[in-house]
């Protein structure tokens, strides 16, 4: 009996321990699988330029989830029941991904953001309503300074849920701009007059050519349509300054620009008096 008990305990141990150094041996492989797998990843998103920060994330993401599938590798090996891990994990999964669905959404929307580059950093855009100088791009939110120096923290699920307007992404851009003259000034010499101007500024580019017509006949006055083209850069800078000097040759000219104005027509109405006076007589 004893040599029986003896004989299964021997039995055991043998068969225990070839499980213990198989789930051993699948931990020390798969830790070194799971280290080199993650390196070579992260080599390759840092050959292809991406983000240093989502590099980081994805790295320790990817590795954590490497990690755990080796431990459930090796509790297979111990002839543990990994159904029921992996129902566990999947629960887990799911009720952490329906409490931080916004989250989830956020950085998503910033993994799309990084890999996909629709602005960069120093770019000015205009994203869920917001214009400004983009200062930095996370997994979760991008960070705009605005003209006025304030500072806008927004969430990266508004800003691909809607339109995304990258104002620097060109290195030019068109001012468009709307001179009225009155409608008693000649045409022809408000349009020469124009060019005239456009022409003369140096910072207003002859390629594409400037466009300069007559785009409406308002209610006061006639109203001209000026787009010239400039570097992206000097947008602002070329535009007030040609707005400012179309008013001073306009008025040099003589050309008036006129304010919104109606005509008013009065009619007098006979008393009623008068009236009936008239018509007894």
């Amino acid at each position: 009996m004893v040599e029986f008990d003896m004989a299964m305990i021997q039995n055991f141990a043998v068969a225990w321990g070839m499980r213990l150094v198989a789930a051993i041996l699948v931990l020390l492989i798969g830790s070194w699988l799971a280290k080199r797998v993650t390196t070579m990843v992260e080599r390759l998103m840092a050959r292809q330029n991406v983000d240093v920060t989502l590099i980081k994330f994805l790295r320790n993401i990817m590795y954590y989830a490497l990690i755990t599938v080796v431990l459930i590798a090796a509790a297979g090996q111990l002839g543990i029941n990994t159904a029921s891990f992996l129902t566990i994990i999947g629960a887990a999964g799911l009720a952490i991904g329906l409490a931080l669905k916004d989250s989830l959404a956020n950085f998503s929307s910033g993994v799309m953001l990084i890999l996909f580059r629709p602005f960069n950093v120093k770019d000015w855009v205009t994203v869920a309503g917001e214009t400004g100088q983009v200062d930095e791009i996370t997994v979760f939110n991008t960070i705009l300074n605005t003209p006025d120096n304030q500072r806008k923290i927004i969430p990266n699920g508004l800003i691909t849920s809607n339109t995304i307007t990258n104002i620097t992404a060109n290195p030019t851009r068109r001012i468009d701009l709307i001179v009225g003259i009155g409608y008693d000034d000649d045409i022809k010499a408000a349009e020469a007059i124009l060019q005239g101007v456009v022409s003369q500024e140096p910072g207003a580019l002859t390629e594409p050519p400037v466009t300069i017509a007559v785009s409406e006949l308002a209610a006061s006055s006639v109203n001209f349509v000026v787009r010239p083209w400039v570097k992206t850069d000097e947008y602002w800078k070329l535009r007030f300054s040609l707005t400012q000097k179309i008013k001073q040759a306009l008025d040099e000219a003589g050309i008036t620009i006129p304010y919104p104005q109606q005509d008013v027509h009065m009619h007098q109405v006979p008393a009623k008096g008068s009236e009936t006076t008239s018509l007894s007589s």
